[in-house]
């Protein structure tokens, strides 16, 4: 007899035989695309101490077609990720009152309500109308 634990083996691609996986592993992907943005910002914050020019270097790079398209891709992985986070929230926290299980579209509605409430007010701003 052995006292070496048993190591099932895995191979590379275990994450494509069940769907849940796969949402599981686009969810860890997306993730990328968030520190991707994190950087983006702390790069202009770098360039923005440098003085105006080098913002405003940075700020035509942005609205290059390259910068376009990067920023197309990292919106819609930060959908993605954030989608994902709310729809698993009343998995990873159930909320009771008193007794009673809060619904889980409740939770997930509350947090999608709250995205389209901030977004409203960041494009408000954003564009003006204030």
């Amino acid at each position: 007899m052995s006292n070496r634990p048993y190591v099932r083996p895995m191979g590379t691609t275990w994450w494509v035989s069940k769907a849940h996986y796969i949402r599981y592993m686009i969810r860890e992907l997306t993730c990328l695309f968030v520190g991707l943005q994190a950087l983006v910002l702390l790069i202009g914050l770098y360039r923005l101490s440098q003085g105006r020019e080098a913002f405003d270097e940075f700020l035509a790079t942005l609205w290059g077609p390259a910068g376009q398209m990067m920023s197309a891709l990292i919106l819609l992985m930060l959908v993605i990720h954030s989608a994902s986070w709310f729809n698993l929230t009343p998995k990873a926290m159930p909320l009771w009152i008193g007794d009673k299980k809060v619904p889980g579209w409740m939770i997930t509605g509350a947090h999608y309500g709250g995205w389209a409430v901030v977004s409203a007010v960041i494009v408000c701003l954003v564009g003006g109308r204030w």
